[in-house]
């Protein structure tokens, strides 16, 4: 490779807490609480609480899945070398191919929710301010990201920390606040099925709260690409990622509940994501200024979400770069901050060309669900393919590593969960709850083929002309790098400072 790309993402630079957040950013908690959440409401009504808890548990078998393979396998190509390892390089291939390609278009998602979100705040408290000038506000987030990701994974996750420290705490405050405020109202009985509404009574609609709201869970994997860059990736890695599901989850349920038990479980299923049936309206109309710190915790987390995907797409771009199966380009590194710079600035263009192309030729909430279809198929289809992974990874280890639960019973558990969610998602109406997607949100299945099937070309290409190329997405860098130092008598010497 070209000297100016040579090198290694920067060693040991974050922790646990860097990391355990990088998870729960990309999870974007109060994103989700106060809109993807509430879409599960008109199927689950009161008993949204349930249908989270439902999600929660079938989440935790994909992540446990996860975090099995990222404790073997620690790389910044993630969930392309676990498909890699555990079934075969070509799909490790095709895997990180689509995990790029989406994980580029979660920040301009969050950007456009970001530009619609305070727009539309700023107009409604002042009317002259137009509520169709949204995008200033996109393309100033864009730059705070695009800065973050410059100066290394040091300056990032611990800007994400402190975007995600602040939005879980407002609305843990105001979740005490809901709870307190129910008072007599306070009951368990949000966990039955009681509180469905009439056209989805009982466990069919518990059933199809859940796989609306098990999306709110994408994201919990996002630690795992950053291995290279963490202290003892092995543990770490494993805990963030559990600790991201089950934590964030359990988040979920609280703040459900709060808001269930406090609105009126009888009433639930007219709760959305806005006007006086969501949790700013909530806010506004009962907490007075309280509605302030709502609206910045929404705000916060779309920012947080944008940059710890950004860190995603980075440096999936650059493990995937440097065995030269994408443009080597994408693996030139800073030589001070040891980031990826180039693919810094790719993430930036595409972010900023999408979020102005999408939300001009359309609006910004239709381009944010094209856009949010486009991605939730692609993940959850991860999501399945690193299910299977994880069986075949531990049946081809031997009966020594093998554990028949984790390893084999979770993984498919987790595929029977997401297979549901896969389908919603693409809007392939084979559940009564599911909603046939019309356009331009309807483009993005074929978006999404046309992109797997450029992929599929590129793969074939490469297995033709470059065959060790595809074999190298299973390669574990850290560990390859252990062995030369060892082979050179140089194993436990600390890396140079230029990567510390």
């Amino acid at each position: 490779m070209h000297a100016k790309t040579a090198g290694a993402l920067r060693r040991d630079a974050i922790g646990l807490r860097d990391v355990l957040f990088q998870s729960v950013t990309a999870m974007a908690p109060a994103a989700a609480v106060a809109a993807s959440i509430p879409s599960g409401a008109a199927f689950a009504g009161g008993s949204l609480p349930l249908s989270v808890l439902i999600a929660l548990v079938a989440c935790l078998f994909t992540a446990s899945c996860v975090a099995e393979l990222a404790r073997e396998l620690p790389a910044a190509g993630s969930v392309a070398t676990y498909a890699a390892r555990g079934l075969h390089p070509a799909v490790g291939f095709l895997v990180g191919w689509a995990y790029v390609f989406v994980e580029m278009l979660v920040p301009p998602l969050l950007l456009l929710q970001l530009g619609f979100t305070v727009a539309g705040t700023l107009h409604a408290e002042w009317s002259a301010y137009p509520a169709d000038l949204w995008w200033p506000w996109a393309l100033a987030g864009a730059v705070v990201i695009a800065c973050a990701g410059y100066l290394g994974v040091r300056a990032s996750a611990r800007f994400g920390t402190v975007l995600g420290v602040f939005e879980i705490l407002v609305l843990l405050v105001f979740a005490v606040l809901l709870i307190g405020g129910a008072g007599s109202a306070n009951t368990l009985s949000v966990f039955g099925t009681s509180h469905t509404p009439d056209g989805y009574a009982g466990v069919s609609g518990v059933f199809a709260g859940s796989v609306y709201t098990v999306l709110a869970f994408a994201g919990f994997e996002a630690a795992a690409p950053l291995a290279e860059e963490t202290r003892d990736p092995r543990r770490t890695m494993h805990r963030a990622v559990l600790g991201a599901a089950l934590g964030i989850g359990l988040f979920y349920v609280l703040t459900t509940y709060a808001m269930t038990v406090y609105f009126g479980p009888d009433r639930f299923a007219a709760f959305g994501a806005s006007g006086a049936a969501s949790w700013e309206g909530v806010a506004r109309a009962s907490f007075g200024l309280f509605w302030v710190l709502v609206f910045l915790a929404v705000v916060n987390s779309t920012i947080a979400n944008a940059n710890a995907c950004a860190n995603v797409s980075t440096r999936t771009a650059f493990a995937l770069a440097r065995i030269r199966v994408l443009p080597g380009v994408l693996a030139t590194l800073h030589p001070r901050h040891r980031s990826p710079v180039a693919g810094i600035a790719v993430q930036t263009v595409v972010a900023v060309g999408a979020v102005l192309g999408l939300g001009l030729a359309y609006d910004p909430v239709t381009a944010y669900l094209l856009l949010a279809t486009v991605i939730v198929t692609v993940v959850v289809g991860v999501y399945i393919v690193v299910n299977l992974s994880c069986a075949g990874y531990f049946l081809r280890s031997g009966r020594a590593s093998l554990k028949p639960v984790r390893h084999l019973l979770f993984p498919a558990l987790g595929s029977a969960a997401f297979i549901p969610a896969l389908l919603t998602a693409a809007g392939l109406p084979v559940f009564d709850f599911v909603t046939e997607l019309t356009a331009p949100v309807s483009y993005a299945g074929p978006v999404v083929g046309a992109w797997l099937a450029v992929g599929a070309v590129v793969l074939l290409v490469l297995i033709r002309r470059h065959p060790g190329r595809i074999a190298e997405t299973a390669r574990v860098h850290l560990d390859a790098d252990d062995t030369d130092a060892e082979r050179q008598g140089g194993a436990g010497v600390p890396p140079p400072p230029s990567q510390r």
